[in-house]
């Protein structure tokens, strides 16, 4: 159940910092500034709402997921690509262990890491022309089940 509630987080991170800072041109660093701050008061006044596992590490996920919503529109980020790279950076998170010991920046780090390794992996599916002929199959295809129903 926690790593469930830390993939969430992590969404609700990644997202909110870009609907903020794009939807409501609020920019990046107000957008993370603002929603992590809100995040931490929550967690400072009511430490008790989670077990102190969840307590400590939601606003650590919050905070780190942020930095991916900071990525500029330029990109062609969409939510749903946000999403999985937040989501790989809470697996990654949950699962870091000591390798990082003694590096600063960790969470950016690994927000990096995450969205670039996301944005790749989308961009070579997309690049490929049997997976582009192979996905146009599959939206033909829904398209007319839906028209059925």
């Amino acid at each position: 159940m926690d790593l469930l509630i830390i993939i969430i987080t992590s969404i609700l991170g990644t997202t909110l910092t870009f609907y903020v800072s794009h939807e409501l041109k609020q920019g990046a660093v107000r957008a993370s500034a603002i929603l992590s701050l809100c995040v931490g008061l929550f967690f400072y006044f009511f430490p008790e709402v989670f077990n102190a596992y969840l307590t400590k590490n939601i606003q650590i996920v919050f905070i780190g997921s942020s930095f991916i919503g900071m990525v500029s529109p330029k990109v062609k980020s969409s939510y749903i690509r946000l999403s999985i790279a937040s989501i790989l950076f809470s697996i990654i998170y949950i699962n870091k262990g000591d390798f990082f010991n003694g590096y600063g920046g960790l969470l950016g780090a690994l927000a990096f890491i995450s969205l670039l390794t996301t944005l790749a992996f989308y961009d070579a599916i997309a690049k490929n022309a049997k997976t582009k002929k192979m996905l146009f199959a599959l939206k033909k295809y829904l398209i007319k089940k839906s028209n059925v129903l």
